[in-house]
């Protein structure tokens, strides 16, 4: 039953983290950078997601080098999924009326969520 309170734990400050990281703390310029490696928007944004993703490894009881590892992990997911989004957008005519921008956007809260789920599972192995 622990193990059961921790994951359910670990999951819900992902879950925290994910909606102030994605949808309070994007200001115009870091959305802006998200399509270009030469921009730090993504890089702040990704950051800030995987500083985030701490205190649910720290509930885990994970070392400093798995957090570190899975910190870095995460950083890298998160970079390159939102940076796929954005190439696709650009090159898209989806915008929040059509079905293409939905399947997008749902898309890559997939494949974040399936990023969270991995992470709760290297922490907790």
């Amino acid at each position: 039953m622990e193990m059961a309170i921790t994951t359910v734990a670990m999951l819900a400050c992902m879950q925290l983290k994910h909606f102030v990281a994605d949808y309070v703390l994007q200001p115009a310029w870091i959305l802006r950078g998200k399509g270009n490696f030469r921009m730090i928007g993504g890089y702040a944004h990704a950051g800030g997601h995987a500083l985030g993703t701490v205190p649910a490894l720290m509930l885990a009881g994970a070392g400093t080098t798995r957090v570190v590892i899975l910190v870095l992990a995460e950083f890298l997911a998160h970079y390159l999924i939102d940076y796929g989004k954005a190439l696709l957008s650009q090159h898209s005519r989806a915008d929040a009326t059509t079905r293409v921008y939905w399947a997008m956007h749902g898309a890559d809260q997939l494949l974040h969520q399936l990023t969270y789920a991995a992470l709760i599972l290297a922490a907790l192995a």
